[in-house]
């Protein structure tokens, strides 16, 4: 086979990886931000998760991995939307951000996040 031909088949099999492992990421984002509001009593809006962003990132052993952002919308009352973000080393979750606006911290103390 000529080179080109080799080259051509290993770039649509990269790319095919590429889709594939990216869409094995992003159901592992729905399962944890669907998770983290359900811990949350919150709900979940769209089901989905929405790519936000994408690098190469080292791990705890110090391997590159691909790095992806996803944000979603939830809602504490069911009458707005509220921004949030999971993001994954890999297909491990490494971070789960719910921006909360209001906290009650003791009695009639409202603390601003």
């Amino acid at each position: 086979m000529p080179t080109f031909e080799l080259l051509s088949i290993a770039v649509l099999g990269l790319l095919c990886w590429f889709w594939l492992d990216s869409l094995k990421a992003r159901e592992a984002g729905i399962r944890e931000a669907r998770a983290a509001c359900a811990e949350e009593d919150l709900q979940l809006l769209d089901d989905t998760v929405a790519g936000r962003g994408l690098r190469l990132a080292r791990d705890d052993a110090g391997r590159l991995r691909l790095q992806r952002t996803y944000a979603f919308e939830y809602s504490d009352t069911g009458d707005n939307r509220r921004q949030g973000s999971v993001t994954l080393l890999g297909h491990d979750v490494v971070m789960v951000r719910l921006r909360a606006q209001l906290t009650l911290v003791g009695e009639g103390r409202h603390e601003q996040h």
